[in-house]
């Protein structure tokens, strides 16, 4: 394989550590269509989603991570190296395909084990042995991946992209044709590479996926990054979306009165559950909350905000 090379340098210049995955600027166009729009982000160890809709550009960006693509405008680095024709990229690298990529006639532990032939590992068939376990695969290890259901041909991929030990994986919409047992243990199972030190990159459309096992998401719209760190965080930087909390007390009817008098405060409802607050500024509101109720003799029970989740998140947006 090709040696890893450095994506830019110049001569000279101090060593530094760069960040795993790094697009600088990074355009990527097909013909007049603009798939991936002027993008700089970096990302190290943990576990990251990448958030869209159908045709935001997710796939576009991991081919170009891949070394499928080369970049219109700016550069793409994994580890420091350029990707495009460089192979020896996936060195470091694991890569699981939206689409299927395998030969349905082989079984699963021949699968496994080409790539780890592939990968010119010293034990083939113990480093294959090793990723089927991973994904609890070694049971049909044996069985021609044609029968295989879609949730099953999943596993043997991820488990080919893992039987080198990669530093950085890349999956494009991993969990699909997964049930749920398989889904909560690949998700546990790419939780604890993340927290093992590995960068792992996952696309998905689905929130849930996202929320359930993303330390931060880089949220992709029209091919442009429209938001990227912590979703809770991105959510209280909505300044012109009112944040919704639940709050319960003592006495809502008279912490409503009080609420209703604050600047930070749009609007305040009296439900089953409790009363409901909408608030123009998270701060502001979470500071003044105690002092204004200790004032008035009320004590505060519950306060949960209604609408910090990474659905609310989306929606605002791709202007759902």
């Amino acid at each position: 394989m090709t040696a890893l090379e450095p994506a830019t340098a110049e001569r000279g210049a101090p060593a530094t550590t760069p960040a795993v995955v790094a697009f600088d600027h990074v355009t990527h166009w097909y013909g007049n269509v603009v798939a991936v729009n002027d993008i700089t982000l970096e990302l190290g160890p943990g576990v990251t989603g990448l958030l869209g809709p159908n045709g935001a550009g997710k796939s576009t960006i991991l081919h170009l991570l891949s070394g499928f693509l080369s970049p219109s405008r700016g550069t793409v680095a994994i580890a420091g190296a350029s990707p495009w024709r460089n192979p020896g990229v996936f060195d470091v690298v694991g890569l699981v395909p939206e689409r299927d990529s395998v030969y349905a006639f082989l079984t699963a532990r021949e699968f496994v084990t080409a790539s780890a032939k592939l990968h010119r590992l010293p034990d083939p068939k113990a480093a294959a042995e090793r990723a089927l376990e991973l994904v609890e695969l070694t049971g049909a290890a044996d069985r021609a991946i044609q029968t295989y259901s879609k949730g099953m041909r999943q596993r043997a991929k991820v488990a080919a992209a893992l039987v080198h030990d990669p530093q950085v994986l890349l999956l494009d919409e991993p969990f699909n044709g997964m049930d749920p047992r398989q889904r909560l243990h690949m998700m546990d199972l790419l939780r604890e590479l993340g927290r093992e030190g590995r960068t792992i990159l996952f696309s998905s459309h689905i929130l849930e996926e996202v929320e359930r096992l993303a330390d931060t998401v880089q949220v992709v719209v029209a091919g442009r990054l429209a938001a990227s760190g912590d979703y809770r965080t991105i959510r209280r930087l909505m300044t012109t979306r009112p944040h919704v909390f639940l709050l319960r007390s003592t006495d809502d009817r008279a912490l409503a009165r009080v609420l209703i008098g604050s600047p930070a405060v749009q609007g305040v409802s009296l439900g089953k559950d409790g009363l409901v607050v909408h608030a123009s500024d998270h701060g502001t509101f979470t500071r003044e909350l105690a002092g204004a109720s200790r004032a008035a003799g009320i004590g505060l029970r519950e306060l949960i905000p209604a609408d910090e989740s990474l659905e609310s998140v989306f929606a605002y947006l791709v202007g759902a």
